[in-house]
């Protein structure tokens, strides 16, 4: 893993496990010491707890997240008191009563019952002193996470680490006390099944992280219990092939979302997950605000602030939307689910207008694959988004991935907002056989035509754009003039596209904004892998054989596959000892 793996050396490691003796009592050498940021732990030989190094993103980037939630929480509990005070004053000097749209101070205020100021609420616990904030790591395995929270964010309260597995508990005790007091201070570790531990413990948490290995679906019902108002929900999917439409009924069983498999599928996969936890969330007359959603190696991460409010929870509908694809030349359209009707000062809520497309594509004339629905409002927060980068840069050299999850950020910070999805321009060459024009050049016609561009984490070929479908393609039809393709079947989707004359006249003149900011600056925004076969690594427990060389390489697997073959010759002659009388004394 490079900088952020190291191994120590037998007698430090002797050492050190002498002063922190676990219950068990158990061999060094069955195991190898990992560290990681601050924290260190004793990972078994064989593959007895889950250890994925290549999470290492997925750490740093939930540290960085939790440190900015702290600082947010600290700002908004000081509003909060601020506004409280206003409010104090203005009672007193006004003898008639409460000011205009002020949370009063005649009431005492829950942890359930948040002040708002306008549409957003603040923290709810502002009874007395604000509290460090109680983190619950849900399915923990070694608890290097649980443990680097502890050990490396200022200002954290008590970090539970939950897990099902004895072995993986045993291992998440054993490395809290190797990681000395402030660990053993801070952290706990229970046997319990983690969706039952978090319906017993409604609204005790500040902070719920969910990372499994597959699908978080089964463990989002009594995670969205568990968070206390205004508490921060971090939740990880690794199933990215159900996600992103390789078995699309799978898919809709566990999220409740059908998944189309566009170029842009990485995203709505990301937008998938959203829908489904605020579906959960709204269950009970709660819901999301998200902060940070990101898709990074083998995964999505998504960072979600969860709300109670009946009232605001109405709005669910308006943020959910269908999608349309085009099968033969992949334009795509939203369809929303629902809209508002404003009469004086009340608000109607009302099934969304449709549809948005004809049966056939008005483009090419191919039918349209329906998928969703998805979350169709922002995925991300920019002013999140922003103080996340700066704290990381500020304590780069603290991050072990730093460079993987700077160029991240920094990606994230100059998409745009409120765009679902994104265009492929090799895509869209692909369906008229054309030259690709560079994304410099693209970009300068669709910003020349009026309209926003650009780029996305997701993908480094992608493109968001508020410019409608029909727009993009005058684009295509003004560069293919000037670059002509060979005559295809008329039959075919790039054929009837080009068989229109472009009501646009599109300007290629190259424009100021058409590049980025970490672009005109060179900044890095997609890293390629540490290594080879980085990626998710076999679960705990599996029998390691010689079809997992894609996972693992060819190296590792054969040295374990010889490691087994000499543990096997070993317990022959042990065995072979025992059978024989003569060896008997």
């Amino acid at each position: 893993m490079g900088s952020d793996e190291e191994t120590k050396t037998g007698e430090e490691a002797s050492q050190q496990i002498n002063n922190n003796t676990p219950q068990q009592p158990f061999d060094l050498n069955d195991y190898t010491i990992i560290k990681e940021g601050e924290a260190e732990i004793l990972m078994h030989k064989k593959n007895q707890v889950f250890y994925n190094k290549a999470q290492v993103n997925n750490r740093d980037m939930s540290i960085a997240v939790l440190r900015t939630f702290i600082s947010k929480r600290e700002e908004e509990y000081e509003a909060f008191l601020s506004k409280k005070m206003n409010y104090k004053a203005s009672k007193t000097s006004v003898s008639n009563g409460s000011s205009n749209g002020e949370c009063g101070t005649s009431k005492e205020i829950h942890k359930d019952e948040p002040c708002t100021k306008g549409d957003q609420p603040l923290e709810g616990k502002v009874q007395g002193e604000l509290k460090p904030p109680r983190v619950l790591e849900a399915l923990s395995a070694s608890g290097l996470r649980a443990l680097r929270y502890a050990r490396e964010v200022e200002g954290i309260g008590q970090v539970v680490a939950l897990d099902n597995d004895k072995a993986s508990v045993e291992a998440c005790r054993r490395n809290i006390k190797f990681n000395g007091s402030v660990a053993s201070e801070k952290v706990e570790s229970n046997l319990v099944d983690a969706r039952v531990y978090m319906l017993t413990h409604p609204k005790e948490f500040d902070v719920v992280d969910l990372d499994p290995y597959g699908s978080p679906s089964m463990f989002l019902d009594s995670a969205v219990q568990s968070i206390a108002d205004g508490g921060l929900l971090m939740c990880t999917a690794t199933d990215m092939a159900v996600l992103c439409g390789s078995n699309g009924e799978v898919c809709y069983s566990k999220y409740g979302s059908y998944p189309l498999r566009g170029k842009y599928c990485h995203e709505m996969a990301l937008r998938i997950v959203l829908a489904c936890i605020e579906s959960h969330a709204n269950r009970y007359k709660r819901y999301i605000v998200p902060v940070l959603s990101v898709q990074m190696d083998f995964y999505v991460r998504v960072f979600v602030r969860v709300y109670t409010s009946a009232s605001a929870m109405k709005n669910t509908p308006l943020k959910l939307s269908y999608v349309y694809q085009c099968v033969g030349c992949d334009s795509f359209h939203l369809q929303p689910i629902g809209r508002t009707v404003s009469k004086n000062t009340s608000v109607r809520y009302l099934p969304g207008f449709g549809p948005v497309v004809p049966q056939e594509c008005s483009d090419c004339g191919k039918k349209y694959n329906m998928g969703g629905p998805i979350w169709s409002d922002p995925i991300h927060d920019q002013d999140w988004v922003s103080s996340i980068l700066a704290d990381v840069k500020a304590m780069k050299n603290r991050f072990p991935a730093f460079d993987k999850i700077s160029a991240v950020l920094t990606t994230i910070s100059e998409e745009l907002p409120d765009v679902p999805l994104f265009l492929s321009l090799h895509n869209l060459c692909g369906t008229l056989k054309c030259t690709s024009p560079s994304a410099v050049i693209f970009r300068s016609a669709v910003i020349n035509a009026g309209y926003r561009i650009s780029g996305t984490h997701v993908n480094p070929l992608g493109l968001k754009s508020d410019a409608p479908m029909d727009v993009i393609w005058d684009i295509m039809r003004c560069w293919v003039k000037n670059h002509p393709v060979k005559e295809q079947s008329p039959d075919q989707s790039g054929s009837v596209i080009l068989a229109k004359e472009p009501v646009l006249q599109a300007n290629f003149a190259r424009a100021v904004a058409s590049l980025s900011k970490a672009q005109s600056k060179k900044v890095a925004r997609f890293l390629p892998n540490p290594e080879r076969h980085w990626g998710p690594k076999l679960r705990a427990g599996r029998t390691i054989t010689s079809k997992h060389v894609s996972l693992l390489g060819a190296d590792a697997v054969n040295g374990v596959l010889n490691n087994n073959e000499e543990e096997a010759e070993e317990r022959q002659v042990k065995r072979q000892k025992t059978d024989d009388p003569t060896s008997i004394s």
